[in-house]
């Protein structure tokens, strides 16, 4: 059977690493299904039922991030655009009786939780309207007193399904509030649009939010009542800080702002792939790596640790590996693929380059030596320019002024550094010195002597 997923974002806001988790999850599922040839398919649905709060920047945001990380679709729906299939099958539940008009306030149904609460009962919807008779309900309406909608669940049946993640789940409906799916104005809330559109998007494998839990115990009512095949469930542990609680920065920190942060895509990938499961996050793995050991029965009923630090340590790991060619367009004028192998190894994000190619291209300020390594760097620039300039020129130098100082170590390399390069750490001076022109060499050097 082929696996069909859904990522189903509300554009009323940016993207935060919680929603693409749940995004690159439901991706890699589908990717799985295709390359084990039973066939996968990743849809996007822009939850856009909230006119008032929808805008069309957070859905540009949204292809925008998905695209950055490499996310394809193979489909896409817009609820704004599925209103009369809503009309629909609302409407053929409430042939059937499912659905019911309900007139509470807001204000009264807290009196009555409150009523219940001071009882000691739970807080459950008392199913007031359904004693209304027909009269007393056109009286209402004739009055310009329209009614929200509630789902009338089977109270009669425990609700059951096998989790992909949690196991099995049960919930008594008998303890539970038929939920409202509709307002008065006629908009829709989020329960009834969704099990409509997943029915007829398809969709095979629901993994999403443990928050999530019970919205499903009543969408498999949902899609029971439509005559539809259940999707399996999976619902995985929520995103929390370092600090072991949900964090303001993990609701706040929206995908554009590690684009601006130099975060790779794959960084971001390699780490949220792994998250909440019993694997390790290994940077090394490309995406179809990641995609064949992708498995649902890997992941934990634990909160996934979402760390900043463990993001830099692996975005770090990725720009290490990338080679010339996959950076070559973000990196300085003049800067060729020696180069950047040679200045690779010290960053943390390509956007660090910059600062390090300058140790090459120069200018260098010449550093506060003592006049003994002063006379060094003076020795050092005779010794350079007797000797000839090739890939080897680092390692000459330094045994030329090995043998005529006796100097080793630290003393040795590190005037030299300083000199050449302005610091006390860096690239490779192997592999940086011969990126440096001759004459520059030089001159650094007979300005540090």
């Amino acid at each position: 059977m082929t696996v069909i997923t859904r990522f189903a974002p509300s554009p009323t806001g940016l993207l935060h690493v919680g929603n693409i988790r749940a995004a690159l999850h439901n991706w890699l599922l589908a990717q799985k299904g295709k390359r084990d040839g039973t066939g996968g398919r990743f849809l996007l649905r822009i939850d856009d039922t909230d006119a008032a709060r929808s805008k069309e920047e957070y859905v540009s945001a949204i292809h925008a991030d998905l695209d950055w990380l490499g996310l394809t679709r193979d489909g896409e729906e817009r609820q704004s655009e599925r209103f009369a299939l809503y009309e629909a099958e609302f409407a053929k539940l409430q042939a059937v009786g499912r659905v019911y008009p309900c007139w509470e306030t807001p204000r009264e149904l807290e009196l009555k939780r409150k009523v219940l609460l001071g009882r000691g009962l739970p807080p459950i919807y008392d199913r007031g309207a359904l004693v209304l008779s027909e009269a007393e309900k056109a009286e209402k309406i004739a009055a310009g007193d329209l009614p929200h909608w509630r789902f009338l669940l089977d109270r009669d049946e425990p609700i059951e399904w096998q989790d992909g993640i949690r196991g099995h789940q049960k919930f008594d409906a008998a303890q539970m509030s038929d939920p409202v799916i509709r307002r008065a104005d006629g908009s829709w809330l989020y329960m009834l649009p969704s099990v409509i559109d997943d029915v007829a998007m398809g969709v095979t494998q629901i993994l999403r939010g443990e928050d999530h839990v019970s919205n499903t115990a009543t969408q498999v009512q949902m899609f029971t009542a439509l005559g539809a095949t259940l999707p399996a469930f999976a619902h995985e542990a929520l995103l929390v800080g370092t600090e072991g609680k949900l964090s303001k920065r993990l609701g706040s920190l929206g995908i554009g702002d590690l684009r601006e942060e130099g975060i790779e895509p794959h960084a971001l990938i390699a780490l949220l792939a792994r998250l909440g499961t019993s694997d390790p996050v290994d940077p090394s793995l490309g995406i179809e790596d990641l995609i064949a050991s992708f498995d649902l029965s890997r992941f934990g009923r634990a909160p996934a640790r979402f760390d900043d630090a463990e993001l830099a340590r692996v975005n770090a790991a990725v720009v290490h590996a990338l080679p010339f060619a996959a950076v070559s367009h973000r990196l300085p004028e003049g800067m060729d693929a020696a180069g950047w192998e040679a200045i690779r190894p010290n960053l943390s994000r390509v956007d660090e380059v910059g600062e390090w190619w300058r140790v090459v291209t120069g200018p260098v300020a010449a550093p506060d030596l003592s006049d003994e390594d002063r006379a060094y760097c003076a020795q050092a620039a005779d010794t350079l320019e007797a000797q000839g300039w090739d890939d080897g020129v680092w390692k000459a130098l330094t045994t030329a002024l090995k043998d005529a100082t006796g100097r080793k170590g630290k003393a040795l390399f590190l005037p030299l550094r300083q000199a050449l390069t302005g610091m006390e750490h860096g690239p490779d001076m192997a592999t940086l010195l011969p990126l440096i022109a001759r004459d520059e060499a030089l001159a650094r050097l007979r300005a540090a002597g």
